[in-house]
């Protein structure tokens, strides 16, 4: 198969849709890959290096989305590169899509193959493709809050731990799946007092046993929602419904009552976000302030530490990468009931549910 990588162009997007390695067992399965020329700068992987795998550097992204029967990118296209999608291409990428309705009629339209990686699902709920991007987020999430808590970023000007005699500050964390596990573990380092909120019973019970009772548990309702917002000094939205759009837990009005100097970060944001306040931002202009509360809602957080992330995520992508090319769309995903649930579109239908339903689309599923 022929396979394409062009350049990302959203804002602060530095990642790559493959490493170096990943070119090189593609090539050594037979396939032909063409990179666009500096697609692989901002994570750290020089046009040589691609080369020297037998990779074949094309000079823009037209000629590389012309030439390709598959498109392996990071980011959903953005509207400049609708144009550039052909019938039964594929498209191998995060598409984020219940949020989207103009790329979801693009890609509709156009007929492309397009398999989502945040939708591949194993049997036992988990999101393989999504998990290390969601750890990266996590993480980068505290870190994030943390330096916008400082007075020269516009915060109130304390620090996460506090120091001996003084008190730390609290972080609420929303959601206890893989970015709120990852953002308690940082915060818990840094030595802030953790709060985490969900409504899975179950994973609330081993939140409990992983952390020993360093952080403090509650189920998640709007009203044990509205106490611990009203108390945080940073609040951290990471509520994940699989193909959903984020349901919107924290309220405006919520939002009006926290401190001032306060700092809220939604990483939900690529999925509509779960703070009703938040909106889309980039890395060249991060933040807004509702009600004196700083707001960070950059959509692509991973993008900003983009040669750990692109490493991470093709440990993850290339095995379905891989099929995809070897088998084609049609019998790997009749091989492969995760990656099934990874096509979105297909044949100019939704072929996923949620994203249909969200959409107010019609769902049209792949008949295996």
């Amino acid at each position: 198969m022929i396979i394409g990588v062009p350049k990302e162009i959203k804002i602060g997007e530095n990642r790559v849709g493959l490493t170096d390695a990943s070119v090189r067992q593609l090539v050594t399965e037979g396939h032909t890959v063409y990179i666009e020329k500096d697609a692989g700068l901002g994570s750290h992987i020089s046009n040589e290096t691609y080369e020297k795998v037998g990779a074949k550097l094309l000079p823009s992204a037209k000629e590389v989305w012309a030439k390709a029967q598959m498109i392996v990118k990071v980011k959903e296209p953005l509207p400049e590169e609708y144009d550039l999608m052909k019938e039964d291409l594929i498209l191998y990428t995060y598409l984020h899509l219940a949020p989207e309705p103009k790329l979801t009629k693009a890609l509709c339209d156009r007929k492309v193959k397009a398999i989502a990686y945040e939708t591949i699902q194993l049997e036992d709920g988990s999101l393989p493709l999504l998990t290390p991007m969601s750890e990266v987020a996590g993480r980068m999430a505290t870190q994030v809050g943390a330096t916008y808590l400082q007075k020269d970023r516009g915060g109130m000007g304390v620090l996460l731990g506090g120091v001996t005699g003084v008190e730390r500050s609290t972080v609420t964390v929303i959601g206890g799946g893989v970015v709120g596990i990852n953002s308690a573990k940082m915060a818990i380092g840094l030595g802030a007092e953790v709060i985490i909120l969900d409504v899975n019973h179950r994973r609330l019970e081993y939140l409990d046993d992983v952390f020993q009772g360093r952080i403090q548990t509650l189920y998640s309702n709007a009203l044990n929602i509205e106490k611990s917002v009203q108390r945080s000094h940073l609040v951290i939205g990471g509520v994940l419904v699989t193909g959903h759009r984020a349901p919107r837990l924290v309220t405006k009005e919520m939002v009006s009552r926290m401190m001032k100097g306060s700092v809220i970060v939604d990483v939900a944001v690529d999925q509509g976000g779960c703070i009703e306040t938040c909106r889309p931002t980039s890395h060249t202009q991060p933040t807004f302030e509702v009600d004196g509360v700083i707001h960070y809602a950059v959509p692509n957080m991973p993008g900003a530490v983009a040669r750990t992330s692109t490493y991470a995520l093709n440990n993850a992508t290339y095995k379905y990468c891989s099929m995809l090319a070897r088998m084609g769309v049609e019998d790997a995903i009749a091989k492969d009931k995760a990656l099934y649930l990874g096509l979105n579109v297909y044949n100019g239908y939704v072929a996923y549910e949620p994203v249909a339903r969200d959409l107010n689309m019609e769902y049209r599923p792949y008949k295996i």
